[in-house]
């Protein structure tokens, strides 16, 4: 029974963000909702576990504030709840919100590996770079094999103007991400300009070379814009 009930969360963020909200949250909502696992609750916070999975980001934000405010909540599934919460929050833009929220769950649950990764996500989109780097680092040595630790990583490296170490993290990134990430970066380097090659999420030369290209630059995000590439990447 809560085993279909972490799938249907699961599915539904998957469809709701890939849909509305642009890949890269895919991404981490994804990795967000397998790191919760049991997110489980009594019957009088049921309704509440509703509203925190649901496909509405302020019924998403009220249930998981009611299950974060029941002092009956068990410190876990509280820690998972501002997660979440701080996820909704990104969401919507409202990154600088957000990080109140994952530093929350993190001081409950130190180890909590995604919650790190994206706390640095929602502080290097805040312009905090540099803050962002020690969050990251703490995700990849609880998670090291997280492909989304290394875009992020590599994300922070290229603009703080350390390049040949950002590319070095893309590339891990696409090598732990397999197909849909390099698609990922095949279609926004596409947009770019530095990329002319098939949309398959098969690495090849040509697609390092933009990539190589595309590091050489801080503004340039070989991840594509959000409402561009759904069709080459579902």
């Amino acid at each position: 029974m809560v085993l279909n009930l972490v799938l249907a969360i699961i599915g539904k963020l998957a469809e709701m963000i890939s849909k509305e909200l642009g890949i890269m949250w895919w991404f981490l909502a994804i990795a967000l909702a397998i790191a919760l696992g049991n997110f489980d609750a009594g019957p009088a916070l049921a309704s509440a576990q509703n509203d925190c999975f649901s496909q509405d980001n302020a019924r998403r934000i009220s249930g998981c504030s009611e299950i974060i405010d029941d002092p009956s909540t068990a410190a876990r599934l509280r820690s998972r709840a501002y997660a979440m919460r701080a996820l909704a929050y990104a969401m919507t833009g409202d990154y600088i919100r957000s990080i109140p929220d994952y530093d929350a769950a993190l001081q409950i649950n130190p180890d909590f590996a995604v919650a790190w990764n994206n706390r640095a996500w929602s502080l290097f989109k805040s312009g905090q770079p540099l803050r962002a780097l020690p969050n990251v680092e703490r995700s990849l040595g609880l998670s090291p094999f997280s492909a989304h630790s290394y875009d992020t990583r590599a994300h922070i490296r290229q603009v703080t103007g350390h390049p040949q170490k950002a590319l070095k993290d893309y590339k891990m990134a696409i090598r732990l991400g397999g197909r849909r990430l390099t698609r990922l970066y095949q279609c926004g380097l596409q947009e770019r300009g530095l990329y002319q090659g098939l949309l398959d999420g098969i690495d090849r030369p040509s697609l390092q070379s933009a990539l190589k290209t595309c590091v050489a630059s801080k503004t340039c995000d070989p991840l594509p814009d959000d409402e561009n590439c759904r069709q080459a990447t579902s």
